[in-house]
């Protein structure tokens, strides 16, 4: 039987931890019933699920039940927190900041906004990834409606200071929406003393199901106005309908209950494997830390390689361990990741990049040959560049 390839790219997806299954099981085949029927035991079990899972998930960002409205995925998330904004708030004002390292599922919103007449500026970052608070505030105008700034980035991990961009969102009276598909279950989330608005999040990025996701959605100090983007049986109190999901919900609540038990132990040891790895193949020449050192996700390292072509670099390793360049929602491009282009990386360093996602069942022994698989790859490969 062949042997599958290390597991290291969980900020593409994670697997599903098994007590996440086994909690969502019953859901699909005993307790199957619409949480809309409220005429029968059915639709009172899945309804009592769903109530439940939504406490679980407000509890652990500190908000209330009621701020919590399911969705699809972080994507969909996204897309009604940018265009939900826009159209609530459209007379107020048409300008929303945005950077120029987020996920496609904000950048692409935002452009369609400006299809539509909407002026989006989209800040740059310093060369470890981080923006330039300053900038944000001078970035502010009159007729700013939205600030929009992922928590933890899915390529380079940095985290960003979330709670002084929200501070500064407050003080000019502009709504402040994140992504937080990468950090929910993994760093410590507050929408209160981190002032945010609105948030996006996802289940499959925290060992939990693909297909499901979450919106907070403050509802005082400010309370946030959005328009809904699906219509139809005014589920999700009108702003998301569909009859709900309840397996998924109750593996995203799972899920999420199990990364904020074990989130102590679970960030030292990824951190431990993170930086054995970097350590093991910085010893070569030319290795690049894409991302702030520190300020980053424990389980998250993406480096930049010089003297090799990055398809050949994907390409050798991957009968060894399952790694990616960059976004995998973005993996079919082309085009060198944006995020490393806008760190200032040329286009060489740009595409010969790899991104490990060290995850919950990674063991030391994997890291170690992942290690040695990554060394002989790009020893192997600068040889051959020179015989040529």
């Amino acid at each position: 039987m062949l042997q599958r390839p290390i597991y290291l790219d969980c900020q593409a997806t994670t697997p599903m931890d098994k007590r996440v299954l086994e909690a969502m099981l019953p859901y699909f085949t005993e307790h199957f019933g619409n949480a809309s029927s409220i005429t029968h035991i059915y639709g009172w079990e899945a309804e009592a699920a769903i109530k439940k899972a939504r406490a679980i998930l407000a509890d652990a960002i500190n908000a209330t039940p009621e701020e919590i409205i399911f969705t699809s995925g972080a994507t969909e998330a996204n897309n009604l927190a940018l265009k939900g904004v826009a159209e609530a708030y459209f007379s107020k004002g048409r300008h929303i900041i945005t950077v120029s390292t987020e996920h496609h599922a904000v950048l692409d919103p935002c452009k369609y906004l400006e299809s539509l007449g909407f002026e989006v500026t989209y800040l740059p970052v310093t060369g470890d990834g981080l923006i330039n608070l300053v900038q944000l505030e001078k970035a502010i105008r009159s007729d700013t409606i939205l600030v929009s700034v992922m928590t933890a980035n899915n390529e380079i991990g940095v985290i960003q200071p979330i709670a002084e961009i929200g501070k500064i969102c407050h003080a000019h009276q502009v709504l402040f929406h994140t992504d937080a598909a990468q950090a929910l279950g993994k760093i410590p989330l507050d929408v209160k003393s981190q002032n945010i608005d609105i948030m996006s999040m996802t289940a499959h990025k925290v060992y939990g199901p693909k297909g499901i996701g979450a919106l907070y959605v403050r509802r005082r100090n400010p309370r946030v106005r959005l328009a809904s983007q699906i219509q139809g049986g005014g589920q999700e109190k009108g702003l998301r309908s569909g009859t709900l999901f309840t397996p998924q919900i109750v593996g995203l609540a799972k899920a999420v209950e199990i990364g904020l038990e074990q989130m102590p132990s679970e960030t030292g040891r990824l951190r431990m494997l993170r930086d054995r790895l970097w350590q093991q193949i910085s010893q070569l020449e030319g290795i690049h830390l894409n991302g702030h050192a520190d300020q980053r996700l424990a389980g998250n390292l993406n480096i930049s390689v010089e003297g090799v072509d990055g398809n050949a670099l994907l390409l050798g390793m991957q009968s060894t361990v399952a790694v990616s360049s960059g976004s995998a929602c973005s993996s079919s491009s082309t085009a060198p990741s944006h995020v490393l282009s806008a760190l200032g990386h040329e286009k060489s360093l740009a595409y010969a990049s790899l991104r490990f996602g060290i995850g919950r069942f990674n063991t030391l022994e994997e890291i170690d040959k992942v290690a040695i698989t990554t060394r002989k790859t790009i020893e192997s490969l600068r040889q051959a560049l020179i015989k040529v």
